[in-house]
């Protein structure tokens, strides 16, 4: 069960102040959309604007209205995730931290054809690249990368530790298992990155996807 509300900032179940807005971008890779959350209520940090839909922009800006932005964290380089990262760094001047540039986690093979490189947002270009266990400061206390390649070669979890919050990406999902597709993603990567999260003590993980 969920209700994206799309064009809403929704409080989430967190024990911090973490607002959620959901792209109207629903499909069978994305649910009812791609889950945009807003940490703060003086100064934000921005995760995963999403794609770049002039609807999903309009929302989050007036959900942020005057508030600064500090930083604006993106977990992995697909394009229902990451292109919005750019107009809002234009439009609030917070730079862009995360995952790195779009990379495959293998070469391509003789004839091989990547199906799903339409998705990859090859035009993501962070000022700061955030390494395992690397943070940003928020109002609710560190923001950590945590590296959970598999979905992605580059993607991230972040963790709110003080919170007990995990942003998840598009690692682990309550709707659906994560597509994990090579040359982009690896499966062999992925088992690994849940073997990880599995030794965290994590209390909610809030999701690129669903609730």
């Amino acid at each position: 069960q969920f209700e994206p509300l799309h064009g809403e900032a929704v409080a989430t179940d967190a024990e911090a102040p973490i607002t959620r807005l959901t792209a109207p971008n629903a499909g069978p890779f994305t649910f009812h959309g791609t889950n945009t959350y807003l940490i703060g209520t003086r100064e934000l940090v921005v995760i995963d604007p999403g794609p770049d839909d002039e609807r999903h922009f309009a929302a989050l800006m007036a959900a942020i209205a005057d508030r600064p932005v500090s930083a604006i964290a993106v977990t992995h380089t697909h394009a229902d995730h990451s292109p919005l990262a750019r107009r809002l760094k234009q439009q609030t001047g917070a730079e862009i931290v995360g995952c790195a540039p779009h990379f495959g986690a293998r070469p391509l093979a003789d004839g091989e054809v990547n199906l799903l490189d339409a998705s990859a947002d090859r035009a993501h270009a962070p000022d700061r690249i955030l390494d395992d266990g690397h943070a940003i400061d928020t109002e609710c206390g560190p923001l950590a990368a945590v590296a959970t390649p598999g979905h992605t070669a580059n993607h991230l979890c972040f963790a709110l530790d003080q919170a007990g919050v995990l942003f998840s990406g598009d690692h682990v999902m309550a709707w659906s298992t994560s597509i994990v597709a090579p040359p982009d993603g690896a499966m062999g990567a992925y088992m690994a990155s849940l073997d990880r999260l599995i030794a965290r003590d994590d209390r909610i993980y809030l999701p690129g996807h669903g609730g």
